[in-house]
């Protein structure tokens, strides 16, 4: 039988302005670290792959669709499995030592076969943590101020995420010529994080129905609410042309932007996240958590047939300046909306099947725009990425009248 009022009085109301628990904060310090160590690589890995190992734009495709689609399917898993023994941070701390160890080993790769090894290690890191760490966040946030939490979550990631790309551009301007060794200085931050999630966070467990105390917790589609299912289609169809961010990276170096200034340029996307994540995802607790998706995939819309017709530097830069406002609209709101529409008793499972539902999206997605980069022209997989949003709009939209 589908769910439909799952939240218990205590999550309804509670005041606006109380604090975040020490948890959330500790989790955002985690994200803080370890995207700052993600994102000092992220950026250079593609051209890494294509100028240092020799691998073609189909080889980054498939490593980056294969990578996303394993940490998707391990975010389904990972969650179920924290519903099920009934704790959140085991899986999470394997997730992000996992996530740590993977770095080195891109440094030391030969070929892109061990960097795709690597990224599988990496992803899998990520599939293992995700939907546990959010079911974390929603543990200890009541509803009326889930938006505020997963907003800050979203800027403390960002925020690393901008310091990451300037700490590797530091690095490069001082030491041009030891690109590898960027993959080692990355793993120290990864490690930091690792240990403050260990000593810092304390696990809540959630109160559980009579009826799931008697019964070990199982997930179905069929479980989900109505309004979970009509969501996740709008995901879905919006992932279809959500292509690999290392797609946009090897657009802008076609545009002109220097190798060494993709750590800027990606940086500066995500200074607008996390200026703006906070605020946003407070907003999405007053007006709602759906306005803010449909914007941000229109944004998303915007800047990908900006990809797919214009041309030069100063474009790439403008464009990319705009996607950051994309993922300021979605990324803590689609987390959040996932989380209100999820069982309590299911949330780890529920809040796994949006991360699975995106990832699963990821690997047709990259291996199509790899296939229409190098085969049709550089501009196709943005023009199926515009189109894509923009049916996702209209689906999500529809489908809450």
């Amino acid at each position: 039988m589908a769910y439909t009022n799952h939240m218990p009085p205590s999550e309804l109301a509670p005041p606006a302005d109380m604090p975040l628990s020490p948890t959330v904060k500790a989790l955002g310090v985690v994200s803080l670290c370890t995207d700052l160590s993600s994102e000092m690589v992220y950026p250079i890995t593609p051209i890494f792959l294509t100028t240092i190992l020799g691998a073609s734009p189909g080889a980054v495709g498939l490593i980056e669709g294969l990578a996303e689609s394993l940490a998707s399917l391990l975010k389904l898993y990972s969650g179920y499995l924290s519903d099920r023994i009934g704790k959140r941070k085991p899986l999470t701390l394997w997730g992000y030592g996992l996530a740590a160890v993977s770095k080195p080993l891109i440094g030391a790769a030969g070929a892109w076969p061990t960097v795709f090894a690597a990224r599988l290690l990496d992803r899998a890191g990520k599939g293992l943590r995700a939907a546990p760490r959010d079911a974390l966040i929603a543990d200890n946030t009541s509803a009326g101020s889930r938006g505020r939490a997963f907003g800050f979550h979203r800027a403390m990631d960002t925020t690393g995420a901008v310091l990451g790309p300037l700490v590797g551009y530091l690095f490069l301007r001082l030491q041009p010529t030891h690109l590898r060794w960027i993959y080692y200085l990355a793993f120290v931050p990864a490690l930091v994080g690792f240990l403050v999630l260990w000593f810092a966070v304390r696990e809540k467990v959630p109160m559980r129905s009579a009826t799931a105390v008697a019964t070990p917790p199982r997930f179905a589609l069929s479980g989900l609410s109505p309004a979970y299912r009509r969501y996740l289609l709008a995901v879905g169809l919006f992932g279809i042309g959500n292509s690999s961010d290392a797609f946009l990276l090897l657009r802008a170096r076609g545009m002109g932007v220097a190798a060494s200034d993709l750590l800027l340029l990606y940086a500066l996307f995500n200074t607008v996240e996390a200026l703006l994540g906070y605020a946003t995802g407070s907003l999405s607790d007053r007006i709602g958590r759906r306005p803010l998706i449909a914007a941000g995939w229109g944004v998303f819309a915007v800047v990908y047939l900006g990809f797919a017709v214009f041309a030069g530097a100063v474009a790439a830069w403008v464009l990319f300046l705009l996607y950051g406002f994309y993922y300021t609209l979605t990324q803590g709101s689609q987390k959040a909306l996932a989380a209100d529409l999820s069982h309590p008793d299911r949330r780890g499972a529920e809040m796994g099947a949006f991360h699975l539902l995106n990832g699963i999206a990821a690997l047709p997605a990259s291996l199509l725009a790899g296939y229409l980069y190098a085969h049709v022209s550089p501009s196709a997989p943005f023009f199926v990425g515009a189109a894509s949003a923009t049916v996702a709009v209209v689906v999500l939209l529809h489908s809450y009248r």
